[in-house]
């Protein structure tokens, strides 16, 4: 407890502290509890892990998802398969991910983030290169990437939007996943293998806006087990999901409440009906480029709460919502700027409640000014 109430101290002057800090103490309590059996390698049960997932109530889940869901995912992790989430933007894959990692490894921070300029040292090993001219190639000289730590410290990999890396670097992976086992050509003796120790695994991220960008192969996926992380169906589950997220940012930003019920009750409702495409009677809706998924509505949300403070001094208002929409909807297409303006027009417009009057009385916010 000792060390989760350290763990909690350090976490508080980070602006976003990975999972393990944020959770010390329920870990720890988790560990000290668990009497079921564990995967050679975990730190947890798979049945601990998924409590501190999933939580002993739907309301205390950290994700919101199909408990099945979690199941299946630590069911590939302790089979020694890697597990790659996939989904639309904002669905809380990098999330699970994190959690995963945290209640198994006890550590989510070796994380590898996919891009085009990533290359094959930066997720394997790299050179002191000062070490590297004085003394030659040594095990001192070697700097450790996230992937040669992993396999040396028997911990879960991160690799978040695998498929915006290139196809050489992913394709890298194959014997690591394959054997179990790392190369280090340029030293000698034990040194130059790496063999993975018990615990080791890689769970990777891909969003479905990426397909084709640079489509894994065939034979990468085999190494694989694919889990499709859908966006919250529920509506009461993402209204309480954005209230409880906005207000952990607010109170980081120093602002002491939560955005206004009815105001985050609105923002919810729109990011529901924009995505989805379909109104509160069942009418089809012109569809957003942008994503409206639901981190984006806490991003919303936190704005909101920023503003009504910092600003005004109270806890939002609706006007609120559409000023801070136009900043979300018009990422990838002007165009989604008139399909959001046509939204409040035509289907914002005749609804019932003040909520929805103010709304629609904003709607010249969405205008350049």
């Amino acid at each position: 407890m000792a060390r989760a109430a350290r763990a909690r101290t350090e976490g508080e002057a980070r602006q976003r502290p990975p999972a393990e800090i944020v959770h010390a103490e329920e870990l720890a309590r988790l560990a000290a509890e668990d009497t079921a059996p564990r995967p050679p390698g975990w730190g947890l049960s798979l049945q601990a892990v998924r409590r501190f997932i999933c939580g002993d109530r739907p309301e205390a889940a950290k994700v919101v998802c199909a408990p099945a869901l979690v199941e299946r995912a630590m069911v590939t992790l302790a089979t020694s398969r890697a597990l790659l989430l996939i989904g639309e933007p904002g669905t809380a894959k990098s999330l699970l991910s994190e959690l995963l990692a945290a209640a198994i490894s006890g550590s989510s921070t070796l994380t590898i983030q996919g891009g085009a300029s990533l290359t094959e040292d930066q997720i394997r090993y790299g050179w002191n290169y000062a070490l590297l001219v004085s003394e030659g190639p040594s095990e001192h000289a070697l700097v450790p990437g996230a992937l040669h730590r992993g396999m040396r410290e028997g911990r879960i990999v991160r690799f978040e939007e695998i498929t915006r890396c290139p196809l050489e670097v992913q394709d890298s992976l194959l014997s690591v996943l394959s054997d179990r086992v790392l190369a280090v050509p340029e030293l000698t003796g034990e040194a130059g293998m790496v063999y993975a120790r018990e615990g080791f695994n890689l769970i990777a991220t891909a969003n479905t806006r990426d397909r084709g960008v640079n489509e894994m192969s065939a034979a990468l996926k085999r190494r694989f087990g694919f889990e499709t992380v859908f966006p919250i169906a529920d509506a009461a589950a993402e209204r309480e999901l954005v209230r409880r997220e906005a207000a952990l940012l607010l109170a980081r930003s120093g602002v002491p409440r939560a955005p206004d019920p009815g105001v985050l009750d609105l923002l919810v409702t729109c990011f529901r009906e924009l995505r989805e495409a379909v109104d509160s009677e069942g009418k089809g809706l012109e569809k957003l480029s942008s994503v409206m998924s639901t981190a984006e509505a806490v991003s919303v949300a936190h704005a909101i709460g920023v503003k009504a403070h910092f600003l005004r001094g109270d806890a939002g208002r609706p006007e609120d919502i559409v000023a801070c929409l136009a900043g979300t909807a018009a990422k990838d297409d002007a165009e989604d700027l008139a399909r959001l303006r046509r939204y409040l027009d035509q289907r914002v417009a005749g609804r019932k409640g003040e909520g929805w009057r103010e709304l629609y009385a904003a709607r010249h916010l969405l205008t350049p000014q």
